[in-house]
């Protein structure tokens, strides 16, 4: 009898066992690249853009109206989201810190997943695309677009003109500004709609979703528009006439009242604006954006679509996301690559099974969707690495439920090592690695006009803002100069150290 109970016991167990992980929720997770908040559900533009999808998810889902990147460049705002750490924490402050090499143990967002039981699956840009960022050993199946052959992930090598390794095709310029570069042309390629690189991630997308799947999912749908180059198709050109385009407003003098550091990166590639405006085509750029953005609306839409078809619909979490803005001239900038406004703040909507929809001012952070997604799933909080703390963002979980709950946390953004910004409900404040600071106060203030930082009204203000920007930074990590990279074998090899680090997908 009492053999027959356990072994009734450990049946109860596995079904009931069976029976939570059949109930986990698939997680839907979108990421476009150089996104700002010209969303109409964000107001951003002040002219009409057209994101009825990006809208429609909104309506659905907790639209976060005041959240911000980690930092406002590829690699190390991918970096931050996917491992949960700051790069204060890490040292992964630019492009050119490759994450795997320096954090090899580190659990990402994917391998967590598969830790968990989860198929993981996904396409595009969801990790920074280069080598040392994007490994297959943290996806059960990846579709790859690439520009070289690529051993390891299923995909397609693309013949692009942005291509720095392929020569430029005819009419290159498309945009007729001469001297920006292989990376910062507009225009419409001489392809057909299903060749354009956007377009065959997303082909992925919906036949994953398409298909009957025997565990949870994890399905990452990473989008490169608006991201330069701002190639599209035509028809998203045409919808938005020249002479309906609104330029960003931009103030004489700006930048007369913000401290070296400030200057010094919104100087950054500012020779691509001047190139612009002296050929007559900013508005044909902002054209170009925005024909971008409406050009990746319609392509999440059909995801949405794929997905609202499927059996998954009713369990499935969806997280859009953009890994940081974009200045358009704003700051007499343009790129990302600063700490205001315009480079941090980015669309975030979360829809969550048995969650109502909603609208939510706090400010948060994109760092906070590692641990959102924890608790979402079930997973215990884990700490990343044996050496590091536990993940540096917070779960954003009370205010799905309630959008008003209180909240205490600003949202910080750093880029480069030892410069942040901290971003309340109401104020901006920036502090450089020189202990130069910049004020912004956004109820009367939006446009980050006047830098209020020395005002003594505000010195109050500035020490809580303050209080959240880290003491201590870590080093900057060793750049991908300091690793050889095997793409066959998909290894890095420390030069100094002569340690070996595997990134192939163990089948």
């Amino acid at each position: 009898m009492k053999r027959l109970f356990t072994t009734c016991l450990l049946i109860a167990l596995a079904l009931t066992t069976s029976a939570v992980s059949a109930q986990r929720p698939n997680v839907l997770f979108l990421a476009v690249d150089d996104m700002k908040d010209w969303v109409t559900c964000l107001g951003g533009y002040e002219g009409k853009v057209d994101t009825k999808n990006i809208d429609r998810l909104a309506d659905r889902g907790m639209l976060f109206t005041n959240a911000h990147c980690v930092s406002p460049k590829c690699a190390p705002s991918r970096a931050a989201i996917l491992t949960g750490l700051r790069p204060s924490t890490t040292g992964l402050y630019d492009n050119g810190h490759w994450w795997l090499p320096n954090l090899p143990k580190v659990v990402t967002i994917p391998v967590q997943f598969r830790k968990h039981g989860y198929r993981v699956a996904g396409a595009g840009k969801v990790f920074h695309h280069t080598a040392g960022n994007h490994p297959p050993n943290q996806w059960d199946d990846f579709f790859r677009l690439t520009f070289r052959e690529d051993p390891w992930f299923r995909g397609v090598k693309l013949n692009y003109p942005w291509s720095k390794h392929t020569p430029f095709p005819d009419g290159f310029p498309f945009s007729g500004v001469k001297g920006l570069g292989h990376e910062n042309d507009w225009g419409s390629l001489k392809i057909a709609d299903g060749e354009y690189d956007d377009e065959l991630t997303v082909q992925y997308a919906i036949r994953f979703l398409e298909q009957k799947q025997e565990k949870p999912f994890f399905l990452g749908c990473g989008l490169f528009r608006p991201h330069l180059p701002w190639y599209v198709p035509k028809r998203y050109f045409d919808r938005y006439p020249l002479d309906e385009i609104v330029l960003p407003k931009v103030l004489k003098g700006d930048l007369d009242d913000v401290p070296p550091p400030g200057v010094k990166f919104a100087k950054a590639r500012r020779s691509d604006f001047e190139a612009i405006k002296k050929a007559g085509k900013w508005k044909h750029a902002v054209q170009a954006y925005l024909a971008s953005i409406t050009c990746t609306d319609e392509r999440l839409g059909r995801v949405l679509d794929a997905l609202h078809r499927s059996p998954h619909a009713n369990n499935t979490i969806v997280m859009l996301w953009s890994d940081h803005g974009w200045h358009l001239g704003e700051k007499q900038h343009w790129h990302k690559t600063t700490l205001w406004e315009e480079a941090t703040r980015v669309p975030l909507i979360i829809h969550a099974p048995k969650h109502k929809p909603g609208v939510c001012d706090r400010p948060v952070s994109l760092l906070d969707l590692y641990p959102t997604l924890n608790e979402l799933c079930g997973f215990a909080q884990i700490k990343n690495l044996s050496d590091i703390q536990d993940l540096d963002g917070v779960s954003l979980v009370p205010l799905l439920r309630n959008p008003e709950s209180s909240w205490n946390r600003p949202a910080v953004t750093e880029y480069k090592r030892g410069n942040a910004a901290v971003r309340s409900d109401r104020y901006r404040y920036i502090r450089y690695h020189d202990g130069s600071e910049e004020l912004y106060d956004h109820r009367n203030d939006p446009n980050e006009w006047h830098n209020i930082a020395a005002s003594k009204d505000h010195q109050s203000v500035k020490q809580q803002l303050a209080m959240w920007i880290v003491k201590d930074w870590a080093e900057s990590a060793p750049t991908k100069k300091a690793f050889e990279f095997d793409p066959h074998k998909f290894t890095w090899t420390n030069k100094k150290t002569g340690e070996v680090i595997h990134g192939k997908r163990q089948e």
